[in-house]
């Protein structure tokens, strides 16, 4: 259960009833109300016990822990999800998709990895989508090799994962990147104690790696006691089957259970399993839903990793807010002063139904984008947010009027009721009903051309 500021307030001094107001607050129920939220540090109460102190902070972490792999722009942060189902609530923070990297491969085989981890960006509605990081996989036994390929990568300050057996070239390969902060992989049952010394020299996220579940909590518990926080988890799963197991098993422990020693991101590997690109793809996308935090991919193809970057963005997209795009005008083809204008809503499916019928019917236009806080024709017209009085100023304002020499504006065939109201805003302008579907634009804006052009003698355009 979600933890209540009373549940705080009576762990505070004299049960809650102190009030000294030597935190900055009136009152001690008002201290935990920030407490909870995240707005105030504990140290701001100087009077709490240090058993009540540790309870507190136990209480107030989330029960998936926060990880941050790289720094600046292209830092990626995983963790702290909320709902084991997405219908619950909202999935919160997108998986890293990751490009595995070895120091066996050619110079030129990874320089054209890193290409395409660097120029693959795609545009969906207001979105820009690319993959993350880079997995750097020791296998050359040359840690000169090693560490020359972690520096070429360094050079972008490109978020990465150093994935290294051998923990002396692991830490050497740390401190070479320390401040970019990689995440080094794997901690094992086999080489924890071993590995403890140097993890504090130069903290950074490090990824657990056990054969089964068991092994990952005694891995993580000793981190958690050493100081090691900021951790990921790999169960090694064979197949998707064991994968969905094992990553179903840590969330439900996570959440419902706060089972702290599996309250981390997941790290998968398994698409590195499957026998070509579309497999892996697919097996991505399914972990993408179940709920691995890292996918590492063998390569990054353009063809299947457009589709995986908007199923992605689907899944993490909060299911209670509609998807939208920016109110403006849009330009489809190289419109012209004789061009007409296509009024729709600014709801993602809608632009993009209508965006596609106006460019398929091969007549350049103007595609106007009414903001309606994401809601469709119907649902926006029915709030008044879609109306001849909205829809008057946003026309006037877009700067259309200085750039047409013939005002049409053709509206959607579900709001031809308010064609009235958008005549007496816009003096001047031609307001034409549409059909009631973008597939019928294709079609329907041939046609009306035709009619204009007739009708003018040919001078239409």
């Amino acid at each position: 259960m979600p933890l209540k500021p009373s549940d705080i307030q009576k762990k505070l001094p004299d049960g809650g009833k102190r009030n000294c107001k030597e935190c900055g607050f009136p009152t001690c129920l008002a201290f935990a109300m920030k407490l909870v939220s995240g707005g105030v540090s504990l140290e701001k109460c100087p009077h709490l016990d240090p058993e009540v102190k540790e309870w507190i902070i136990d209480a107030i972490t989330p029960p998936i822990k926060l990880v941050s792999v790289g720094t600046g722009e292209r830092m990626l942060t995983v963790g702290e999800e909320e709902v084991v189902h997405r219908h619950e609530k909202t999935f919160l923070r997108p998986p890293g998709l990751a490009v595995l990297i070895s120091d066996i491969e050619t110079d030129q085989a990874i320089n054209a990895k890193l290409k395409r981890l660097d120029e693959y960006e795609f545009t969906w509605v207001t979105f820009k989508l690319r993959a993350d990081l880079a997995v750097l996989k020791f296998e050359s036994g040359s840690k000169e090799r090693y560490l020359s390929v972690v520096a070429g990568v360094a050079r972008e300050k490109r978020p990465m994962v150093l994935m290294c057996e051998e923990l002396g070239t692991l830490f050497a390969a740390r401190d070479l990147v320390a401040d970019q902060k990689p995440l080094l992989y794997p901690l094992t049952n086999a080489n924890l104690e071993e590995a403890l010394p140097g993890l504090k020299k130069k903290v950074v996220p490090v990824a657990v790696r056990g054969q089964n579940l068991e092994e990952v909590v005694a891995v993580t518990t000793k981190l958690r006691a050493a100081g090691v926080s900021e951790i990921m988890i790999d169960t090694s799963p064979q197949n998707l089957k064991e994968a969905l197991r094992d990553y179903t098993l840590i969330r439900r422990a996570a959440l419902t259970h706060t089972f702290r020693p599996l309250g981390y991101p997941i790290i998968s590997f398994l698409p590195l399993k499957a026998e070509d690109a579309a497999q892996e793809a697919l097996l991505a996308a399914v972990l993408v839903i179940k709920y691995a935090s890292v996918i590492v991919l063998s390569d990054l193809h353009e063809e299947t990793l457009f589709p995986l970057l908007v199923h992605r963005l689907s899944i993490y997209t909060d299911p209670r807010v509609p998807l939208a795009v920016e109110e403006k005008v849009y330009e489809i083809g190289a419109p012209n002063e004789v061009s007409p204008v296509v009024l729709t809503t600014n709801f993602a499916l809608t632009y993009f139904a209508v965006a596609s019928g106006v460019e398929a019917s091969k007549i350049p236009g103007y595609l106007g984008v009414k903001g309606t806080d994401g809601l469709c024709v119907l649902a926006a017209w029915s709030t008044g947010k879609f109306a001849g009085e909205t829809i008057g100023p946003f026309i006037k304002n877009s700067g259309l009027e200085g750039k047409l020499k013939k005002k049409r504006l053709i509206i959607p065939g579900l709001a031809a009721r308010i064609k009235g109201e958008i005549e007496d805003e816009l003096p001047g302008w031609e307001v034409i009903v549409g059909p009631k579907e973008a597939e019928e634009l294709p079609a329907f804006m041939p046609k009306l051309f035709a009619k204009w052009k007739e009708a003018e003698g040919g001078t239409c355009g």
